[in-house]
């Protein structure tokens, strides 16, 4: 026996100190590589400049003769440890695995089964691309991941192209890349107010460290005069919406910079994009089971609109969008073009059945006791405590209830599902407006929920289920009996019993 573990799942194979494997295994071993030796100086730079972040500040307070030496031994004890890392590292790809392995105290190796492999990710910081090298992360999609880290760029690229079972040659051509104009949607999407606000707390927490919280708040007021204290918050409020501006139209700026979208020979959908730190995404066509037209408020009334990708083996996390991210914000008319490049089909071709009156009604009711619940509060409790917080529950009432009353219908509106040739389409949303469209042979199964109250109204949720994206993409609220033989219709066979079952209970019609 070897004396390894293999864990069944991942491939991971330990063994305390670094006995050696069976004799198969130690004939394999002319197929090794090892990571690239610029990893010493990029790791010599990193800890430099941690030292000087660090020990700068303590110097203008201190001016201790012993940092010099500190910051020498941390900068050479960094770099011995990424030594021993990298002498004891090695990793090779052979025609049925990729493989890594750290051999020194202790013996540890991952194997990923090269036919489950389904995303091959490049990624090269500023401080890797004045060095010449890149990260490569290769995952299966079920939480299974090898990174290597770093290998030469061409390396890199050469290795993803070979697990991707693709051979080097000339491009189909894009099928998008960045209009410097799609930035102006930046300032208009969620992430401004929340950098905005979290910029002001970030100032307002480090003050507090020092106990100069206080102080900070009334300096800032103190910058607008005389004016009344609600004004002053108000005009920070403004501020901070500024401050989150700025940093909103940065970051897409970094993230999206260089943006464009390829796709390759032998069918690969290839994204490449950043300013500072450069990333690589591919996803192979053949994992793919369609798109998703993402339309947040704000984009959409700026007439913008983003498209995800819904393929196998792609990390489903809404707070990591651009992991699956065809294509950023860009206009509505430009994201048509690309879904239809993408699927071959024109999502906004395809002629949506609207859903029932009684869906608005749900809507409404939610929206109303949505804002309601808070309203009721604050009033019973102005009532037994202040007079503020009355009139805190009336401007709530006043501001929130038009608005959520507007929510809920544009919700209706939105509402919708259809389908055509190989794809189904199903459309909901207002605050985030989400139209996704699915191959109908994705599609594993449905799941059919009625509530006491939809069954009142003859109203049902179909959701159908999918190994990609994020597993579940529902038609809300559509006609019981309509939604049934459309869910039908684009999967055959999956709910026939149900249909039978339908049909045996109706009455004989005379």
């Amino acid at each position: 026996m070897s004396g390894f573990d293999e864990a069944e799942a991942g491939g991971t194979r330990t063994a305390p100190g670094g006995s050696r494997a069976g004799s198969g295994e130690r004939g394999a071993v002319a197929g090794w590589r090892r990571l690239d030796r610029r990893t010493l100086g990029v790791t010599a730079v990193l800890m430099a400049g941690v030292a000087v972040s660090a020990g700068t500040p303590v110097a203008i307070g201190t001016r201790s003769p012993w940092l010099l030496p500190a910051a020498a031994l941390l900068v050479g004890a960094g770099v011995l440890l990424e030594y021993v890392r990298w002498r004891h590292t090695r990793f090779r790809c052979t025609a049925e695995r990729l493989e890594i392995e750290f051999r020194f105290a202790f013996h540890t190796r991952k194997s990923l089964p090269r036919e489950r492999i389904r995303t091959v990710d490049l990624t090269a910081n500023p401080l890797h691309r004045a060095f010449g090298v890149a990260t490569l992360s290769i995952g299966t999609g079920r939480q299974e991941r090898i990174t290597l880290s770093p290998l030469a760029k061409a390396d890199a690229e050469a290795l993803r192209t070979e697990l991707l079972h693709r051979a080097p040659s000339t491009q189909d051509g894009p099928l998008a890349t960045l209009d410097p104009r799609w930035i102006r949607y930046a300032p208009v999407s969620f992430v401004a107010p929340t950098l905005g606000l979290a910029a002001f707390g970030s100032l307002f927490k480090v003050a507090d460290w020092f106990g100069a919280g206080g102080g900070l708040l009334k300096w800032l007021l103190g910058l607008f005069g005389d004016l009344p204290l609600a004004v002053g918050i108000l005009l920070l409020l403004v501020l901070a919406l500024v401050v989150g501006v700025a940093g909103a139209v940065g970051l897409f700026t970094e993230m999206w910079w260089h943006y464009r979208l390829d796709r390759e020979p032998g069918g690969t959908l290839r994204v490449r994009r950043g300013l500072f730190t450069t990333r690589t995404i591919t996803v192979e066509e053949r994992r793919l089971r369609g798109v998703e037209l993402v339309e947040p408020l704000g984009a959409r009334l700026a007439g913008a609109a983003r498209v995800d990708a819904i393929a196998t083996g792609v990390e489903h996390d809404d707070d990591k969008t651009e992991s699956k991210t065809l294509l950023p914000a860009a206009p509505t008319t430009v994201a048509h073009d690309v879904a239809a490049r993408v699927l071959g089909e024109r999502i906004e071709a395809v002629e949506l059945v609207p859903h029932p009156v009684a869906a608005r009604g749900r809507r409404l009711r939610w929206a109303l006791l949505t804002v309601l619940g808070p309203v009721l509060v604050l009033l019973l409790l102005g009532a037994l405590l202040t007079d503020v917080l009355l009139v805190l529950g009336g401007v709530l009432a006043v501001v929130a209830l038009p608005v959520a009353v507007l929510l809920a219908r544009d919700a209706y509106r939105a509402l919708g599902h259809g389908s055509r040739g190989r794809y189904l389409v199903t459309r909901a949303g207002s605050v985030r407006r989400s139209t996704a469209v699915l191959t109908r042979d994705g599609v594993i199964g449905w799941t059919v929920k009625q509530s006491v109250f939809q069954r009142r109204r003859g109203l049902a949720t179909f959701t159908a289920t999918t190994a990609a994206g994020s597993g579940a993409y529902s038609i809300h609220d559509a006609d019981a009996a309509e939604g049934l033989v459309f869910a039908a219709d684009a999967v055959p066979g999956v709910l026939m019993p149900f249909l039978e079952t339908s049909v045996s209970a109706e009455p004989p019609r005379t």
